[in-house]
């Protein structure tokens, strides 16, 4: 049997490939896995790992050399794509200094010279120079070590994008190790930057990714791309992070004779108005504006304590938060958020929330898939334009992932307060509505079925380290 090196990079990772059904599968198919984990050993401990070892990945802290050739790799990119994409452009904006600093001034110049210079044949030779940069740094050395101590047949990274994992992919490469790479998110080919290394497999949600990944990426080829769906959704089918009805209806203290609304908040750098629709939706209850008598419950968001919403709470005591149960492992990491560890408690409540809620509302999230797979109606309030005042969420349905859901009538966008009311009223009424649609774009979204998708993708690593490249 073959020995695998896992990379969990943050908590999401660690919803995705420990908490999912992967770890399990993996274990079934692997003699020996050995996890590189970027957070603390400890949150191992209620864990089944008899087969893996586990090695922390360190802090790397990036040099100067390091950082300029990342950060002229990462903006070229953007200006290379950024041409009829506006989600790019948006990213490419909101990537420009606006301060005074020295590093500030370095960005600044890095935006001119990649505005002339960002084929893919220059993004390679700042990439290659940043390969360059790893050469005897003290963190790479140690990972090399690592290396050649475990003797993976293929090391496995969870997320493309963190900037701590390139020196571990540099490792990878000169100990001659295969790697392989799992596309974290919907939205990370067509809006984000670059990835932080090369490697030589890519596992993909869908075709429709894979087609995404070869157009913002030609050297890669089509064989290196592996469609497997993902491991984010898999635990809305496995019957250990299963909660009954009355025991969710009790837990947020709902009323069992009522429909419930439930709003899914973003955080706050990008999903700033989530206190206005919630106030709006508030507001309409006790108004009498809903058609019927309903239970309002707020998920915020993991990434973010409640402060923005306290003075909601006291407003409207009859408002149910669900705060997710979400550990901050440490504070002092150069990615705070990432340090993040969700519990089996926030997926058994998140899975609850979806199966017994009547209508879900978010701002443009994948919450919104997250609701489909349990056929609920999805609104997508964005009240925000450029002329109005309000923070700008209207933008976001330009962004080329999401204006393929406006497009598909999967959900129903609202840009006003009547518009949401009506639309909750409509939803309540019909809630089916809009079920074909859905089924549709989960079809595109995600290749395969929810189920043994953990199953899937160990099998198809399995597959990748008995191929030649």
């Amino acid at each position: 049997m073959n020995k695998l090196g896992l990379v969990i990079t943050d908590g999401v990772g660690f919803r995705n490939y420990i908490l999912s059904d992967f770890l399990k599968e993996a274990q079934n198919q692997f003699e020996e896995i050995i996890i590189f984990s970027a957070l603390p050993k400890s949150y191992f401990d209620d864990i089944n790992t008899n087969k893996c070892i586990i090695e922390n990945l360190e802090d790397y802290c990036e040099s100067s050399k390091t950082w300029i050739y990342r950060k002229l790799k990462e903006v070229a990119h953007l200006q290379n794509h950024k041409k009829g994409n506006f989600g790019i452009r948006t990213n490419l904006k909101k990537n420009y200094p606006t301060s005074k600093s020295k590093r500030a001034f370095l960005i600044k110049l890095i935006f001119v010279w990649t505005n002339f210079f960002n084929s893919e044949k220059w993004i390679n030779r700042y990439y290659k120079s940043q390969q360059k940069s790893f050469k005897n740094n003290a963190t790479t050395l140690r990972y090399i070590s690592l290396l050649k101590k475990h003797k993976p047949d293929l090391v496995y990274f969870t997320h493309q994008r963190p900037p701590y994992i390139a020196p571990l992919i540099y490792a990878s490469k000169i100990v001659k190790i295969k790697t392989a790479t799992f596309i974290f998110s919907w939205d990370n080919i067509p809006s984000k930057g670059r990835m932080s290394g090369d490697f030589d497999y890519y596992f993909v949600w869908s075709y429709l990714m894979k087609e995404e990944l070869l157009s913002f990426y030609v050297n890669i080829k089509n064989e290196q791309v592996k469609v497997v769906g993902t491991p984010q959704f898999e635990p809305y089918v496995l019957d250990k992070y299963k909660i009954e009805l009355s025991g969710f209806m009790n837990k947020f203290d709902l009323d069992t004779t009522q429909k419930t609304i439930c709003y899914s908040c973003g955080d706050v750098s990008t999903s700033k108005s989530d206190p206005l629709y919630i106030k709006t939706i508030a507001e309409a209850i006790s108004k009498g504006e809903i058609i019927e008598p309903v239970n309002l419950l707020v998920r915020t968001s993991p990434a973010e304590d409640a402060t923005r919403f306290l003075s909601l709470k006291k407003e409207f005591p009859f408002i149910k938060w669900n705060y997710p149960k979400w550990v901050l492992s440490r504070d002092n990491h150069q990615e705070t958020w990432s340090q993040r560890i969700p519990t089996t408690e926030d997926i058994i409540d998140l899975k609850g929330l979806l199966a017994y809620t009547d209508v879900a509302i978010n701002m443009c999230s994948t919450m919104s898939l997250d609701a489909m797979f349990f056929d609920k109606p999805v609104i997508n309030p964005v009240f925000g334009n450029e002329t109005n005042g309000l923070y700008n969420d209207q933008k976001y349905l330009k962004y080329q992932h999401y204006a393929r859901v406006v497009e598909s009538n999967a959900v129903a966008v609202v840009k006003t307060a009547e518009e949401l009311i009506n639309e909750i009223n409509l939803s309540l009424k019909t809630p089916k509505a809009r079920l074909d649609a859905q089924k549709e774009l989960l079809k595109l979204q995600i290749s395969y079925p929810l189920q043994d998708t953990g199953k899937r993708i160990a099998t198809k690593i399995n597959e990748c380290i008995k191929e030649t490249i």
